[in-house]
Formats: structure tokens, C-alpha cells, sequence
């Protein structure tokens, strides 16, 4: 007989965090640069600020690998400022310039609408950040929507240009915090955190740099009754904005992602494709990954 769990955390509503996903998506594809990236990054600012969080942007130009500037715009909504231990949430708002992973080569440089890849991540954690205005806690959260994660150089490039194309506003943040010295008690990257039937494997770098995050994660998840979403096998090593967090050590961060273990990428079959659309996003997975999200840091409020 399994002993029952009494759940601490508010109850997560997937319904909620279902329609952030839809608002964003209906901008269209947030490319840097374009309208439906600067409008959708003023709904993100206004919606950290009506659920309570004291709100700071960070903005860049930075030389990408073809040689065009682009700007960044990384939003950061905290709670509890004054407080000394401090959990970080966090996840990329952008989307991919190019659909590299499509069959079609002449729907390669359509951008995608990235409902799944960034847009699933930020819902979860804007439902969190309501959650938090109506349950407070009294140790800090920061939660951060990253730009320019998902410009790295498409997979069609004929002239490859080394360097470090990816996780470009984690980069940055990671060197040149909003806060000087800004440390976290851990972080939780959360992407492609709604698709059907997802899998969330251990993650390599997740493991590397904070087993024990990834341990208090994945043990949550089996208290509220999620082991068929959380897996216990591991994963590969993903370039995601947790690698930059980890290697300046600002918070020891675990990735949630969604990898599969029998498909070409690795990933779902829509990753980078243009079928990433809300066809694909699934309630019961966003309610696995947010409830457990919020349990994790509302455990931590004990």
C-alpha cells in the first residue's frame, strides 16, 4: 500500500497555461526583430507586472553569424526582492527564424510559430507567476523569458560560421546579470514542456551541473503521480539556456525538455518544423510540468 502525498503547492491550472501559449501564438512567429516579437514582448512585460512582479528588461545588440545585428530582450519578473535565497524559472520566448527540419527545402526559411519550442515554457511559468500574486511566498522567485535562444545557424547552411550561435540572451544574461554577482539556490529551464505524450528524459548537462536538482525534480514528479511523463533514463546533452546559467554558476539548473529516444533528432517530430502549432499542445502535459514545477518551489517555502 503507497503511502498518500499531500500536495503544499496551489493547484496548477493547465486551462490557464494552455491560453498563454494560444496568445502568443497568435502574434505569429516572435523573430527578433519583427512586429510579432515586440508586441508579444510587451504582452509578456504586462503580464508579469499585473500578477505582482517587479519587472526589468535587459536589451542588446549583438553580431550574429551572418554578420546582421540583432537586438535581444530578456524579461525578468521578480518576487521578494529583499529576500537572500532566491529560486530561478526560466525559459526562451523567441522563435526559429528558419524551418530547417522540414522535408520541403522551400519551406526552410519560413519561421516557425514555436508553440511547443518557447512558447509552451513561458505559459507554464506566466500560470506560475499568477499562482504566486494569489499564494506568496516568502523566498524569492526570478523568473526570466530569454531571447534569442533558437537563431542558431539552420542545419542548411552551406558556409558554417564557428562560434556559439545558440542561447544567445542566456549568454548574455549569464556574463552581465540584472542583479551584480546575482546567485540562485537552483534553477528549472522549462522547454518544449507541452507536446502529447511527452517524455522528460535526465538531461546531460542537467546532471552534470546539478544532479541533485534534477533528483528533487524527478522525485516530485513520482509524489504527485507523473512517472509517465518524468522518466527515470537518461537523456542526451542538449545546448539550451541552462548551459550558460550553469557554467557562470548563477544558479545550478536543471532542463524539463521534452527528448525522445526513437526519432532522427531526438526531439518531437514538429521540432523546428512548421507544424509546431497548437495542435500539439497537450493540457495533461502542461498540468504534469507545471504542478510539479510548483510543487518543487512551494516545498521549498517550508
Amino acid at each position: 500500500m503507497t503511502e498518500t502525498y499531500n500536495m503544499v503547492s496551489p493547484e496548477f491550472n493547465a486551462d490557464s497555461a494552455y491560453y498563454f501559449i494560444e496568445r502568443q501564438v497568435a502574434f505569429g512567429p516572435r523573430v527578433p526583430g519583427t512586429q510579432a516579437h515586440e508586441l508579444c514582448g510587451d504582452y509578456l512585460k504586462d503580464k508579469l507586472e499585473g500578477f505582482g512582479a517587479d519587472v526589468v528588461e535587459q536589451h542588446a545588440d549583438v553580431t550574429h553569424y551572418d554578420g546582421r545585428n540583432i537586438s535581444l530582450r530578456n524579461i525578468i519578473g521578480s518576487y521578494n526582492l529583499e529576500a537572500d535565497k532566491r529560486i530561478l524559472l526560466f525559459a526562451h520566448w523567441d522563435s526559429r527564424p528558419f524551418s530547417d527540419e522540414e522535408i520541403d527545402p522551400d519551406k526552410h526559411n519560413q519561421a516557425i510559430l514555436g508553440a511547443d519550442d518557447g512558447a509552451s515554457g513561458v505559459g507554464v511559468l506566466l500560470e506560475v507567476a499568477r499562482q504566486l500574486q494569489q499564494n506568496p511566498l516568502d523566498i524569492g522567485i526570478d523568473i526570466i523569458f530569454f531571447d534569442l535562444e533558437d537563431w542558431g545557424q539552420p542545419s542548411f547552411s552551406s558556409d558554417w560560421v564557428k562560434g556559439e550561435w545558440w542561447c544567445i540572451g542566456s549568454s548574455y544574461w549569464s556574463e552581465q546579470p540584472h542583479i551584480e554577482a546575482y546567485k540562485a539556490s537552483f534553477g528549472i529551464l522549462l522547454d518544449m514542456v507541452g507536446g502529447v505524450n511527452a517524455t522528460f528524459l535526465r538531461e546531460g548537462y542537467s546532471v552534470q551541473y546539478a544532479s541533485n536538482v534534477v533528483d528533487k525534480i524527478w522525485s516530485t514528479a513520482a509524489k504527485l503521480g507523473y512517472t509517465n511523463y518524468f522518466l527515470p533514463q537518461r537523456g542526451g546533452y542538449i545546448t539550451d539556456d541552462h548551459l550558460p546559467v550553469n557554467q557562470h554558476h548563477r544558479a545550478p539548473s536543471a532542463n524539463i525538455i521534452n527528448l525522445k529516444q526513437d526519432t532522427r533528432t531526438g526531439f518531437a517530430p514538429y521540432w523546428h518544423t512548421q507544424s509546431d502549432d497548437m495542435r500539439n499542445i497537450d493540457k495533461k502535459t502542461l498540468k504534469a510540468v507545471g504542478q510539479t514545477v510548483m510543487e518543487v518551489i512551494y516545498t521549498e517555502n517550508k
